[in-house]
């Protein structure tokens, strides 16, 4: 099923993120733990993509035995900054010959040795472009920042390209992890504001360490409001404590976006099933 569809549906649902092995060795605790992640049921997941495309066989394997066994709608992720056209036209020929109906389309990270690297795509919406101009029938999404990107020289300029990516064929969008929904609510306003009348799914992490503060900010530059910023001081120092309260304070955004007329939520599990499984527990009079 295309995750169009499921968003036209107007339900109350829930979607979780998953990432493929970076090598043969641990690809068999990662399939068991998407598998355990599928068998919660969620509307839909998506299934990342390594920086350079190094993990994409992984990522077709893991969306088909999600699809095949438990009839869960995947997310192909696929970036285009490190590779060729040949290579990713080869790619999209792929996920759709295994039946995959869904397509993340991302630049991805630009590699810290780029010097050689294959240079037929700069940006996203180029991506977008490539897959639409193929013809085969996918559903498109694309990423946005309800901040800003980090590289966007203002969010005026962010929102312009952001324009762009979209009317070259998306069918909907997935934010960055924020960690105050008074941000997405303001980008959702902006969006409208510059004319992007997308679908905008919120993407929400479960920050369960004190490393992971660490790398949301490095990642996204992603703002840390007081409320956040004081159970890290509180529980930073004991892992089992910090995991619960991180934990608390997604469930805790999550109600307040069901509860302000958002209908899906994407959730970045870091492969987790029993936090994936206790955010479902915590959400089900929400959802449905």
């Amino acid at each position: 099923m295309k995750i169009s569809e499921i968003l036209k549906q107007n339900k109350r649902t829930i979607s979780y993120e998953v990432f493929p092995p970076k090598t043969d060795s641990s690809f068999e605790s990662v399939r068991a733990a998407t598998e355990e992640i599928a068998s919660l049921s969620p509307a839909f997941m998506s299934v990342t993509y390594g920086a350079g495309g190094g993990t994409s066989q992984y990522t077709l394997e893991i969306a088909k035995n999600i699809e095949s066994c438990y009839k869960i709608p995947t997310l192909a992720h696929l970036t285009c900054v490190s590779s060729t056209k040949e290579t990713v036209r080869r790619r999209i020929a792929d996920l759709s010959a295994a039946g995959i109906q869904n397509i993340m389309a991302l630049r991805g990270d630009i590699p810290k040795e780029s010097e050689n690297m294959p240079r037929d795509y700069r940006y996203a919406v180029e991506l977008v472009r490539e897959i639409r101009g193929t013809g085969m029938d996918f559903c498109i999404g694309g990423a946005c920042y309800p901040e800003i990107h980090p590289e966007s020289i203002s969010r005026e300029d962010d929102l312009n390209h952001l324009r762009e990516k979209a009317y070259a064929g998306l069918d909907f969008l997935t934010t960055q992890m924020f960690f105050d929904n008074r941000l997405y609510y303001k980008f959702l306003e902006n969006a409208e504001k510059h004319g992007i009348f997308l679908p905008i799914i919120p993407g929400v992490m479960p920050i369960t360490s004190v490393n992971q503060v660490e790398r949301a900010v490095s990642l996204s530059n992603s703002y840390m409001p007081k409320e956040f910023l004081a159970l890290v001081e509180k529980f930073g120092s004991d892992p089992v404590a910090m995991k619960q309260a991180g934990i608390e304070y997604a469930i805790g955004q999550m109600n307040d976006l069901y509860e302000n007329g958002v209908k899906n939520i994407h959730v970045y599990t870091m492969n987790k099933p029993d936090v994936a499984e206790y955010i479902l527990r915590s959400l089900s009079s929400n959802l449905g």
